[in-house]
């Protein structure tokens, strides 16, 4: 190991003993070491690779941008690729949705909605809202604002003196509900608790913002687009806004290219901009896995707010790297590649094949529970008392299928290039993998397990 390197999300005292994988190329979906050994990469490295490592058409478009013009700053400047891109961006999101604002990563991304959603207040004359809602169990990042809004002790813990404290509403999602409650009616009893809440202190509350669909970090916990639509009503009755996190689950990732079209099929027509959140974090999948980049998507209601003669009522974020050009000509190559090879519809054939691979666990009396999918996510978890992700992880590693269990909770986020054959294989070694685990290790009690481990 590296002296000089310090990982994250890594204890290194764990690493003596068990060096790092040592990656040297990638192409498409599998990952090669330094021996040439090949690992299916089932995480799209930490969820952000959309259409495959080395993908011939993105690396052509940086290398193309990279001739002409590989960085600057947009305060007060532009360049072609930002200004395509928030119009691409404009035109795929909501109709509502009408102004792109960047950043640089998915946490600040976070920072930037709720910033606005507080000053927007503060420049509306309602200076009294100050608070934030988030649910139980969610995750935004880890800078502090984005913390003040993620309930997983274990990235918040330490640094609590920091953090401004939030109100938490119960977690929609069915693998946090007791075990005789319908995934419905769990649905509605976390909206009573934002109701009860929002009855008696809306007037204090800029926002709520949530992951929809699906709690990534929180092990894939799954809910459906009926809370959502819970939830975008109550806010427009109460006058606070909503801030979608979709870093994780944007561009194509449940099914659609954003979560929100899901909630919004779901309300009449005439009350969709009513609907529709007012922020949309997005990250992650923005450039295919390539460059780090964010935007958050908002009204022209929330521009308005800050358009003014005074410097101070403009909104004063900034990131050195905001807007990159490099990045920006990536997902335009990426939003590229959906059109022109009707991504969305491809993967129709990746979430059936994804879905009969979940059945063929489910019914192979395996130690695994709460198998649940949304489109391109598929995820269940290991029914044992102890922690066994990691092992299960090593096993799969060992048969070349690089996984990243969050505690006990299992899941595949492959990109968009495999192949139904390929999700075939991989879901054969699942199934042998964790039949090896649980013939090595018959003594160890079966039970329900929350273990909460590193994303």
């Amino acid at each position: 190991m590296n002296n000089a390197l310090w990982l994250p999300c890594t204890q290194m005292q764990a690493l003596e003993n068990n060096p790092p994988l040592h990656l040297v190329k990638a192409q498409g979906n599998q990952l090669y070491d330094q021996d040439g050994n090949a690992y299916y990469d089932m995480i799209s490295s930490w969820w952000v690779n959309l259409h495959g490592h080395c993908h011939p058409f993105i690396n052509a478009k940086i290398k193309q941008q990279l001739d002409t013009l590989e960085h600057t700053l947009i305060a007060s400047v532009t360049h072609p690729p930002i200004l395509t891109l928030a119009e691409k961006l404009v035109a795929i999101t909501p109709t509502s949705l009408t102004k792109a604002f960047f950043a640089d990563s998915g946490s600040g991304a976070v920072e930037v909605a709720l910033k606005m959603s507080l000053q927007y207040w503060q420049q509306s004359g309602q200076t009294q809202k100050t608070k934030f809602i988030s649910l139980e169990h969610g995750y935004h990042g880890e800078t502090v604002g984005s913390l003040a809004v993620t309930d997983i002790p274990l990235f918040s813990e330490q640094y609590k003196d920091l953090i401004v404290s939030q109100i938490r509403i119960p977690s929609p999602a069915h693998i946090f509900s007791p075990d005789d409650i319908p995934a419905q009616l769990h649905e509605q009893k976390s909206l009573d608790a934002l109701e009860r809440i929002l009855a008696e202190k809306s007037r204090d509350i800029c926002a709520i913002i949530l992951e929809p669909l699906v709690q990534g970090a929180a092990g894939m916990a799954m809910y459906s687009a009926n809370y959502l639509l819970g939830i975008a009503k109550l806010a427009h009755h109460y006058h606070i806004h909503v801030i979608y996190d979709e870093i994780a689950v944007g561009f194509g990732r449940t099914g659609t290219m954003f979560a929100v079209e899901q909630m919004l099929a779901l309300a009449d027509a005439d009350k969709q901009d009513d609907y529709c959140p007012d922020f949309i974090c997005l990250s992650k999948g923005l450039t295919a896995g390539y460059l780090p980049m964010s935007c958050v998507m908002t009204t022209d209601d929330v521009y308005q707010a800050f358009y003014d003669d005074k410097v101070e009522k403009g909104f004063l974020h900034s990131h050195s790297f905001t807007g990159n050009p490099l990045a920006c000509s990536a997902a335009l190559a990426s939003l590229e590649l959906f059109e022109r090879d009707n991504v969305l519809l491809h993967n129709q054939s990746l979430i059936q094949a994804m879905a009969h691979g979940l059945q063929q666990l489910a019914d192979a009396n395996l130690p695994i529970k709460f198998v649940r999918q949304t489109g391109m996510i598929a995820a269940f978890t290991l029914d044992f008392s102890q922690n066994l992700g990691k092992a299960f992880a090593q096993l799969c590693l060992d048969q070349g299928v690089m996984i990243r269990p969050i505690g006990n909770h299992v899941y595949l986020i492959p990109p968009y290039c495999t192949t139904p054959a390929e999700l075939g294989h991989i879901f054969g070694v699942l199934n042998r993998c964790l039949q090896k685990l649980y013939d090595d290790i018959p003594q160890i009690p079966q039970g329900s397990s929350q273990a909460i481990d590193l994303p």
